[in-house]
């Protein structure tokens, strides 16, 4: 069966207040859990420079393929920031870290953009203090132990991260989590609509009847209040006294 788009409006009309319970319920526990529950994580970063080697540097003109050079370097520089060669050492020489290799590498993050000699060190934590003193750790025993790895000296360190007085939590973000729930919630709550509109297939209306028989109605059976069985007992009552009255209603019962 094919349905057109009043056809859809009609089924999301239909259980609108279903579609809106379950969105408000969605994006409520939503808000709860990011405002009240989940832990704020900060972010600190530092930057490091592939350079010259310190026998170059001077009043040499600069060698665009020294420069070259250096850009294809920071690939081979970001992987060996996260082996054990380095973090082992971090553990070992930070021990209040309380890190082992393979955690401080799950939390190292490094960038770079693109035909630049910068590489961007981050780390995220719960506690933005010692975020900066992981990231500046990291990047103090790359810079020393990248020379004897690989046999430069060429990387330097532009800027250590530094400690701010009220930081900012880049995690996590209550009123972007809330906007993805309502989105999802809407979807997921639209799909349900539907499948429960599939899966009903029970004849309520006179529409239904032509649209699924294609038979015309004949008869109509209405539900029957509580009032209206009130007003024919009160009515059968005035009969048997013998009082004799207009109606003004006439209730039809098999």
């Amino acid at each position: 069966m094919e349905l057109d788009l009043k056809d859809y409006i009609k089924i999301i009309r239909k259980r609108i207040w279903l579609i809106l319970a379950f969105v408000l319920l969605c994006t409520l526990s939503t808000g709860i859990v990011s405002y009240f529950f989940m832990e704020p994580v900060y972010e600190a970063s530092t930057k490091l420079i592939v350079n010259k080697s310190s026998e170059q540097q001077g009043l040499q003109q600069v060698d665009i393929n020294s420069v070259n050079l250096n850009i294809r370097l920071i690939d081979t520089y970001k992987e060996v920031i996260k082996t054990p060669r380095i973090m082992d050492k971090v553990a070992k020489d930070y021990p209040q870290f309380n890190l082992n290799s393979d955690q401080l590498i799950k939390k190292v993050r490094v960038s770079s953009v693109n035909n630049t000699q910068v590489m961007t060190l981050i780390v995220q934590d719960n506690s933005y203090n010692k975020a900066a003193d992981i990231v500046n750790a990291v990047s103090k025993v790359f810079q020393d132990q990248i020379p004897s790895i690989m046999k430069v000296d060429n990387v330097s360190l532009l800027n250590e991260a530094t400690y701010l007085e009220n930081p900012t939590p880049v995690k996590p973000n209550p009123k972007l989590n809330i906007a993805i729930s309502l989105v999802v919630s809407l979807m997921i709550a639209i799909g349900l609509a539907f499948l429960m509109e599939y899966l009903d297939d029970s004849i309520k209306t006179e529409e239904d009847i032509k649209q699924y028989l294609d038979l015309p109605t004949v008869a109509m059976i209405a539900k029957i209040k509580d009032e209206d069985l009130l007003g024919t007992k009160s009515t059968a009552s005035s009969h048997k006294s013998g009082q004799v009255g207009e109606l003004t209603r006439a209730t039809i019962h098999k």
